[in-house]
């Protein structure tokens, strides 16, 4: 025998709801293969359900749409911040500074080593701490460092964070529109089993397999064959024919 397959994906959940609502539509109350009350909790239930996954796919789209921008953003900030502190050290190297110029970055003092940038934590810790320690530094007397400028490092930085905050902001609304599709998930499935098998027992009195299968295929269920299954049961039936025929 064919065995039942449960939905396993949201749009397959929404079909096996959206077939059992359409199969009632067209009967009797009293000729549903399921309960009246449980196709009332399927209406209240599918348009709920289907809400939540639209929401879910659009903060996810806008997630996705936002990392390639915020990706950029991320790049030159980190390209910036990097060569600013690389032209630090040439200035040190060249006797314009003396080393104790880097301490006012919070950069060590006799070290020409750039910090790490590779996370986003790292960009906004070092970000800050250049940004402040130019200034403090042009504030006690020191000459500006160009190529690049204090300027463009702040300009390419605050886009990042800015970007950071947004990029963040769409992560959090994406995590929270999956955990409601997620909720609503439990309840589909509970929802589906429970019309299944009320349809599959309305049904256990078709003696035809072949029938009482096709007559729950129309409320939505799903059956699946194993392997040979098929050639076996047109075999049995082709054996059941020819016996008929010699009686």
């Amino acid at each position: 025998m064919p065995y039942r397959r449960l939905p396993n994906t949201d749009a397959a959940r929404i079909r096996a709801l959206k077939a059992a609502l359409k199969k009632g539509q067209y009967l009797e109350i009293d000729t549903i293969a399921y309960p009246f009350a449980l196709k009332q909790k399927i209406e209240f239930f599918l348009p709920k359900f289907e809400v939540a996954i639209t929401n879910s796919k659009l903060a996810k789209e806008k997630q996705f749409d936002n990392s390639q921008k915020f990706s950029e953003y991320t790049k030159k900030a980190r390209l910036y911040i990097s060569h600013f502190i690389q032209v630090l050290n040439f200035c040190i190297a060249r006797g314009e500074l003396k080393p104790s110029a880097r301490t006012f970055y919070g950069l060590d003092e006799n070290s020409s080593k750039v910090p790490s940038l590779l996370t986003e934590q790292d960009l906004l810790q070092w970000g800050e701490k250049i940004i402040a320690g130019e200034q403090n530094r042009i504030s006690n007397g020191g000459n500006p460092i160009y190529c690049p400028s204090i300027a463009l490092v702040k300009v390419n930085y605050e886009n990042f964070k800015e970007n950071y905050t947004r990029q963040k902001q769409f992560q959090n609304n994406s995590a929270r529109e999956s955990g409601n599709v997620a909720q609503y998930r439990n309840d589909a499935d509970a929802l589906i089993l429970e019309v299944w098998n009320e349809v599959e027992r309305y049904f256990e009195g078709v003696k035809d397999e072949e029938e009482k299968r096709y007559m729950c295929e129309e409320y939505g269920l799903v059956y699946v064959f194993r392997r040979g299954e098929k050639e076996r049961i047109r075999r049995r039936k082709e054996a059941e024919s020819i016996t008929l025929k010699l009686f």
